[in-house]
């Protein structure tokens, strides 16, 4: 991998898939472009699991200038993860400052459902960083462990890929304007047998007694209770607000979780909602906000016909 060599001309976003076999090729890639930003003074955050931190702390040793953070903490929802880029940059942005970042949010621990959040974070950072003045985002996937077709979409969410040949054009990628695409994807049907409950405003405290009680016989802390009660309360609220004032509920249990659904007939144009923390005395946008924080996986789609929140709360 000829990954020392890195580009001197990058200006706006760059968001660049790096794929990787094995931890060699994993700090080829990903040493040259940490000492570069370290020697430039360019601010740096690396967001990895924590095994990767003492593997580049074995190599670069205290290097200033270099913050890590475990991937597992910051996105173990992949939707926190934008907002955490997000603030990054807010915190060390200016002119003439180059910005310089590592996050690998998918490993082979990632289930189905987190996976498919984790490409659609990826799209979604396309979106969300259009308009950054100098930020490299530098995006691992390592070719040994995850499956070829995860590889692939790599290239398809990543302007620009490093691998084996260099840095390199993703002839792949999807474009701008495609980021936003998987967003109308539709959802698999639920794993279990669900429990619906019709609600309205009149109803919302039912709801919330009968999420409450189904929750504790498959989450059994209190808090967790608590929180994936929150999180459904504030989705509802949200579609008895915009949907049309009423919506349906689904509950079900799956083997490690239990997810929660909530069906509107309205439609969310913005594909970024949930990863944007609403401005003070903001009329809107707080509850899926509110869920992405709380709950630990939140998949929204919005289609023609109405919307899907499904919130996942592992037991």
């Amino acid at each position: 991998m000829r990954g020392a060599t890195l580009p001197r001309s990058v200006e706006g976003f760059r968001h660049e898939a790096l794929l990787y076999s094995g931890e060699q090729e994993f700090l080829d890639g990903t040493v040259p472009f940490i000492t570069d930003a370290v020697a430039a003074g360019d601010p740096l955050l690396v967001v990895v699991d924590h095994p990767k931190h003492e593997l580049l702390r074995s190599h670069l040793g205290s290097a200033d200038g270099l913050v890590l953070k475990d991937m597992r903490e910051v996105g173990d929802n992949p939707a926190r993860i934008i907002p955490a880029w997000r603030e990054f940059v807010a915190d060390h942005a200016g002119p003439g400052r180059r910005l310089r970042g590592i996050g690998e949010p998918i490993g082979p621990d990632r289930g189905s459902a987190e996976l498919r959040e984790c490409h659609r974070h990826e799209a979604l950072l396309n979106l969300a960083f259009a308009d950054a003045d100098d930020f490299w985002l530098l995006c691992p996937y390592d070719t040994d462990t995850l499956d070829p077709a995860v590889i692939e979409e790599a290239h398809h969410t990543h302007p620009y890929v490093l691998g084996g040949r260099g840095h390199r054009v993703s002839t792949a990628w999807s474009g701008p304007e495609n980021a936003s695409l998987p967003f109308a994807e539709a959802l698999p049907e639920p794993a279990g047998e669900p429990r619906d409950l019709h609600f309205d405003i009149q109803t919302l405290p039912l709801l919330r007694r009968f999420v409450a009680r189904l929750a504790r016989n498959t989450l059994f802390d209190e808090d967790r209770v608590t929180d994936l009660q929150l999180a459904v309360n504030e989705v509802a609220t949200n579609s008895i607000k915009h949907g049309g004032g009423h919506g349906v509920l689904r509950i079900w249990r799956e083997p490690d979780r239990l997810v929660c659904e909530v069906l509107d007939r309205g439609t969310i144009e913005d594909p970024l909602a949930g990863r944007t923390l609403p401005d003070t005395g903001a009329t809107s946008g707080h509850g899926l906000w509110i869920a992405n924080q709380v709950c630990d996986l939140v998949q929204l789609r919005s289609f023609r016909e109405g919307s899907v929140v499904r919130l996942h709360m592992r037991a």
